[in-house]
């Protein structure tokens, strides 16, 4: 997954600790990343590495892109 200012190559836990919202959406699916002690993986893997369909990711993707317009 592509992000502005290169966020999908940070790590999540800086990611959610910088945009708490990506946090929430994540969880709507299942992914644990606000409650992960590991927190190392990039943004853009985050979703592949749990295994969701192409259709869940490009609904994550799309929903992470809005929250980044209104920030």
């Amino acid at each position: 997954m592509e992000f502005k200012n290169d966020l999908g190559n940070k790590a999540i836990q800086d990611v959610i600790a910088e945009y708490p919202g990506i946090g929430e959406i994540l969880a709507r699916y299942d992914i644990g990343c606000v409650t992960c002690k590991v927190g190392i993986c990039l943004l853009k893997d985050v979703v592949s590495i749990h295994g969701l369909s192409k259709e869940d990711e490009a609904k994550i993707a799309a929903e992470i892109d809005e929250y980044l317009k209104n920030r």
